[in-house]
Order: structure tokens, then sequence, then C-alpha cells
């Protein structure tokens, strides 16, 4: 999800409320039509299961990881209309913890996020050391949701669109270049629905959730065992409202604010505040490593040296690919991952000292990853622009985003720009879920959130953990990664294994200490 949030510094701002779409013009989200489509279409799939094999070509893997397809309407509330095929990877579980025989405790079912991310090389986790214990008692299950890779893929413009550049990302952008990004959005949501067809509609988070009851059904499991990251604990979150017999297990890691409210323009301008702090928290780290990349000894100073970049590179693109827009995109990149940090901050240093090469090799077009790239932005678009209400007067999103802007420079226009073309979407859109379980209702569900998340905000896995009645929630402290379950942090990895191996969970909540910090680039 590139949207999502905490006021901060912002929190004074007063911005327009967004007016819902007329009901009759909103799909129904919980309607009865698509409820008995969603039992059909399960019901179908636990009787054909799933006939897994050899992956294709582009799927490269060891011979364990094996491939198959599941089919599910297009439009729920038709089961016996259009079906579109998902793609899904699977490993089986090792059964071996050590030189210990474990038991199989069903499949665990992964999403990565997005919206627009496939989970088709989940699998392939199971041979890292992190990993290596859930990999013995679980079958590890990847797909590509509706719309991505091979799952009747979406489209929106010519990937070959994508090559052109370099681009410019202006903080304060002027009037004329506020159009030229109007009109932008305007052709490309037209070009979404000429593309991909008036079915596109039917690509949302609340589909989403009834594709995965499907996939659980064609699994052959009674109960679902799930684990989604960033966007994927929103549409987990729905399927828990939707499905809460059918949860066995579920770890919500990242976690998106599902408030009806929020979703989406609101959660992306509060995500835009967040990323102005997790900014910050980068040039922080470069500053006190600046014996070994010289861009200055305090945040403000590496500011200046950033802001000198991307002037050169607006006067002469580096590698006449890389202007001031590609720099911006790379060091977003490093708000999601602090891992990223090492080498983003050497290759700055690198080209203010004359070396262009590796802000390049960084930044600059990958022409192998066109489509996926294009694909993944249509996914993206499409779901966010069907799933809520979003402002349809650009004046607003002017006058929310040149506030904010104010404070948050670093990511606000270039996240208006990701988004804008809702405000222009020809189709209907969705009136959210509103997201609530009862005690008793809903398994004890695991959320895993960083304290200092940019993508999805803190307050977010708090209105989760508020809304999710019995869940845990396990805070990584002052830390920032984005997906956390099963990456650095022993103590974050321990709660993980604890509950999906044994069903083990903090009462309420649970605090880490965060992860040890990167180690600078030479």
């Amino acid at each position: 999800m590139r949207a999502a949030v905490l006021y901060g510094t912002a929190g004074s701002l007063v911005l327009t409320a967004v007016v819902a779409a007329p009901a009759g013009s909103a799909q129904t989200p919980s309607g009865w039509a698509e409820r008995r489509g969603t039992a059909v279409a399960a019901e179908r799939a636990a009787d054909d299961g799933i006939r897994f094999g050899t992956c294709s070509k582009d799927q490269d893997g060891p011979a364990t990881l094996k491939c198959g397809t599941v089919s599910v309407p297009l439009d729920y509330a038709h089961p016996d209309g259009k079906q579109i095929k998902l793609t899904v990877s699977r490993v089986r579980a090792t059964g071996k913890d050590g030189k210990k025989s474990v038991p199989r405790q069903g499949a665990l079912v992964f999403n990565p996020g997005g919206p627009g991310a496939s989970g088709m090389y989940f699998p392939l986790i199971g041979m890292m050391p992190q990993w290596k214990r859930i990999a013995a008692a679980y079958d590890l299950v990847g797909y590509a949701p509706r719309g991505v890779g091979r799952s009747a893929p979406l489209s929106c413009q010519d990937p070959k669109q994508l090559l052109k550049g370099p681009s410019q990302s202006p903080t304060h952008p002027s009037e004329s270049y506020k159009k030229e990004r109007v009109a932008r959005a305007k052709a490309y949501a037209r070009g979404c629905v000429e593309r991909s067809g008036r079915g596109i509609r039917h690509f949302s988070s609340i589909n989403n959730a009834r594709d995965l009851d499907v996939l659980r059904a064609a699994l052959g499991e009674r109960r679902l065992t799930f684990m989604g990251a960033s966007y994927g604990t929103y549409f987990g979150a729905l399927y828990a409202e939707l499905f809460p017999s059918h949860v066995r297990r579920m770890v919500l890691d990242s976690a998106v604010d599902p408030d009806p409210e929020k979703v989406w323009y609101r959660n992306n301008l509060d995500q835009s505040v967040a990323f102005e702090g997790r900014w910050a928290d980068f040039r922080a780290w470069i500053a006190k490593h600046d014996k070994v990349y010289g861009l200055g000894r305090t945040p403000e100073e590496v500011l200046r040296s950033y802001e000198r970049a991307r002037a050169r590179l607006a006067a002469a693109p580096a590698g006449g690919t890389v202007g001031p827009g590609q720099l911006q995109g790379a060091f977003l990149q490093a708000g999601y991952y602090d891992d990223y940090w090492p080498q983003r901050a050497l290759a700055l240093s690198a080209y203010l000292k004359g070396d262009p090469k590796p802000l390049v090799r960084l930044a600059g077009p990958h022409p192998d990853a066109l489509e996926e790239q294009e694909n993944g932005k249509a996914v993206y678009t499409a779901v966010e622009c069907n799933d809520a209400p979003w402002p349809r007067a650009w004046h607003t999103w002017d006058r929310d985003n040149t506030r904010l802007a104010r404070v948050a420079p670093f990511e606000t226009w270039s996240n208006v720009w990701m988004n804008l073309p809702c405000a222009y979407w020809p189709l209907p859109r969705s009136r959210p879920l509103d997201v609530r379980t009862a005690p008793g209702e809903l398994p004890p569900t695991l959320i895993l959130a960083a304290e200092r998340d940019a993508a999805t905000p803190y307050a977010g896995a708090l209105e989760m953990h508020r809304r999710l009645s019995g869940s845990a929630l396990v805070t990584e402290r002052a830390a920032g990664s984005h997906g956390i379950g099963g990456g650095d942090n022993a103590c974050v990895n321990a709660h993980l294994d604890a509950y999906l191996l044994e069903g083990r969970h903090p009462v309420r909540r649970a605090v880490c200490a965060p992860h040890k910090e990167p180690v600078p680039a030479r």
C-alpha cells in the first residue's frame, strides 16, 4: 500500500471531508448475492482442488516449488458467469525441524501487499533460517491476486510509457505543472477501462477477500491460516469481518488503518506525514556516518546535499535517464526498508563527487521489469479507486496537499500523482466495510508493527488492534522497517513462531527492542 498514518506535526490540519458516492452508484460489498456467490464458488473449488505441477518458465525455482490455478468468479453476484484463474504456488511442509519430525499443521497462505504485488515466490522463503520452523509445519502457499501477473492481468497504459524520462519531482509544483499532472491522471483513468474493460470494476479489496476464501476451500483447508503484509492486512481484516468462523490463525504484519473514513484518501495523507519522519531518520543515520559518506554531519546538512543533487539532476540528468523524479523514487524506497540505506547513501555520495554510475544503476530504468511495473501500478489504481469514495474535485486535493507539503514535502506530491486517477475514475466505487469483530467471534489474531513504519504508520496498527477483538499487538519499538515478521528481529520472530506453531500470543500487547541499524557501505 502506498497509503495510510499519524499526523505528527500536521495533526492540526483540517482536511476536507470525502463525500461518498451516491448509494445507487456504489457497489454493495456485503450484499446477499455476493455472499451466496462466494459460498457457491468455494464449494466448487473444494470439489475441484488445485492440480499442482511444474511452474511456468518465468517462475524459476527448485523442484519442490509447484504451481497451479484456482478459478474464481469475476463478479461474485454472478458465480456462474465469467470465471478468472488465479495462479498459486506451493512448497509442501518439510516435516523436519532440524532432526526432529514435526506434524503438518496445514497451509499458510501469504499476501505481500500492494495492491498489485504477487506472492508467487513466497514459498521459497522456507529456505531462510528464520522461516525453517514454520516451513517444517506448514505448506507455504503464495498466489497472484486477481489482476496481478498471470491472474487475469490488468493494464492501464503501454508499459513502454514507463521508459519516458527523466522526470521532475517538484516539492512545491507550479500551477502549470499541476494542470499537466491532472491531464495525465484523467488519461490514465480512461486508459484503465480502455485497456482492461469495464470488468475492471470487480478488482477490489472485497473481492480479494472473497478470493481468499475460495483459495482456502481449493486447498482443502476447513479454516484459513493467513499472513498478510501491508495492504494484505487490509483485505485480511475484511476476510476476518466476512468469514470469522473460517479463520484458524491470522498474522497482520504492518497493518493498514481499516477505519472506513481513512480508506483510502486520508490514509494517503497520513502516509505522506509518516514518510517525512522516516526521511528524517534516514538523514540522521547518514549524518552519523559522515566519515563514510561526506554528505553532512547533521540531518540538515544531509538535506542540503540531497537538494544539491536534485538541482544538478534537473539541469543535467545522470546518464540521460535519472532526474529528480527518479532520485526521489529511489530514496522513497529507503523509507520502507532501512537495509536500503547504505547503498542509497553511497550512490548519492558518489554522484556528488563526480561518479553518476551507482545512482544510474540504482534509480535508472529497468526495461526487463517494465511489464511487471505497469501491471502492478494498474492493479494498485483499480483496487484503490474501486474500494472507496475519493474527492472528485481537484481543488480539494490541491488545498489539502498544499497545506500538507508545508510540513511534509518529501512524499506529499508524488503520493498525489500516484493516486490522482481515482478522482477521475469512470466507474462506481464501493463503500468500505466497517471492520469490527465482537468478543469470541474471531480467533485471536497477531498484529505486528514497527513504531516508525512510514508506509503503514503505527496508528493504523493501534486501530486494527482496537477493531479486532482479542487480537494481540507486537510492537518493534523505535524502528521503521515495513514488514517485520520473519526479518532481522529475533524477538518479533519468536512471537511469530509461538503464534503460528503453538497458538500462543501475548495477552494484549508486547514490545520488542529495535533491530540493529544497518552497517554503512564503503
